[in-house]
């Protein structure tokens, strides 16, 4: 390891152990630091659902994020399975997507991406999803959805981390950033100093207050609760995403019950009777045979919503040698590998995956088109 690191990031959840893991593999020194467990916030408190994707065709800078993410997982997760032994669960399992408005508008984004889609007729649903209660919205299947399990993948990108020789600095609480007074480098101050000659902001709602001496993006904690039911044999197999909501099933009759969005709790974790009684209830209803299902139990996480919707990815206005990667709100692991793609090569010289001026810390909020995908 170099006596200063070429890169320091700050938040050691999915975005920053991602670009961590390939900034690594670029032949960078790269040290993580956070304020609690590598991994242990939103990245890992939720559902892991990875959209389907065409990076050539997507219409807009965020959907080719997501796009990158759906044609490289099962690569990726092969590479960590390969270097670690650990399986992050990646499982090409298919969705339903119910669309209870006028579904012109994201069937054109769809067909223009390249994306496969079936519209759903009653017979048809019950052969692919058999069982399901009167759910609201018309039925697509999008059969090339996949998933990934969120506690597994983090412990496989971890122990990549390692691997690749990156530094894991955990309850490691960075206050501020700083030049370094010989101008050479920049320091992170906490309860220990530490010099990097760059500086990646990746630290999830908690990147508001270190960029706040130069910027005031408006990254916020959005808290998403999400329930865990468990049955003693699979009752359905697609994932089933309904607008903000989705039902997850895992292969051992796991499943994910999500996910609220609740800016207004600021950040407060806790759970909520009214939203645990409430996601329960949706599940019952859109999967009667959940009625019997076990309460295994309900978390939350603090997810880093922005004003616009899309992530910050990028140099910091003003501020030399500090980068950001923040923002990306319900998304960050199906937005992680285009993100970590896209950091890498500017890192190191090379033209980015996407116009980073789309996701730049200075631009002004704006409504873009339809996104493709809602959960």
């Amino acid at each position: 390891m170099a006596k200063h690191p070429d890169v320091a990031i700050i938040g050691g959840g999915i975005i920053g152990l991602t670009c961590a893991y390939f900034l690594a593999k670029a032949g960078l020194a790269v040290e993580v630091f956070d304020r609690g467990d590598m991994g242990k916030e939103a990245s890992w408190a939720g559902a892991g659902i990875i959209p389907p994707g065409n990076p050539v065709a997507a219409a807009t800078p965020i959907d080719r994020l997501r796009a990158i993410g759906s044609m490289r997982y099962p690569g990726f997760s092969a590479e960590l399975r390969e270097l670690t032994g650990l399986d992050n669960g990646y499982l090409r399992c298919g969705a339903i997507e119910f669309l209870e408005d006028d579904p012109t508008e994201i069937l054109d984004v769809w067909r223009a991406e390249g994306i496969v889609y079936d519209r759903l007729h009653r017979q048809v649903r019950e052969v692919i999803a058999p069982g399901l209660g009167d759910v609201p919205g018309e039925p697509y299947y999008l059969p090339d959805c996949a998933q990934v399990r969120n506690p597994w993948h983090l412990r496989a990108l971890i122990a990549a981390c390692e691997q690749m020789g990156v530094e894991l600095h955990p309850h490691a609480k960075i206050d501020r950033v700083r030049r370094t007074s010989s101008g050479t480098a920049m320091e992170l101050v906490g309860v220990r100093t530490h010099e990097a000659n760059r500086v990646l902001i990746a630290a999830g709602p908690w990147s508001e207050e270190l960029l706040r001496r130069h910027a005031s993006p408006g990254v916020h904690p959005v808290r998403g609760q999400i329930v865990l039911l468990k049955t003693p044999d699979r009752v359905f197999s697609r994932v089933l995403m309904l607008g903000k909501r989705y039902l997850v099933p895992r292969i051992d009759g796991h499943v994910l019950v999500g996910s609220t969005e609740e800016p207004e709790a600021g950040f407060e974790k806790a759970n909520t009777a009214e939203a645990v009684a409430e996601l329960i209830g949706l599940a019952v209803r859109t999967v009667p045979a959940l009625a019997n299902a076990e309460l295994v139990k309900c978390w939350s996480g603090l997810r880093p919503g922005s004003p616009d919707g899309s992530p910050f990815i990028g140099p910091v206005p003003g501020w030399d040698n500090v980068f950001v990667a923040t923002g990306h709100f319900r998304a960050g692991v199906q937005l992680s590998l285009g993100t970590a793609q896209a950091v890498t090569e500017l890192f190191t010289g090379k033209p980015t995956c996407v116009p980073l001026e789309a996701f730049a810390v200075d631009r002004k909020p704006h409504s873009g088109g339809k996104a493709a995908f809602r959960s």
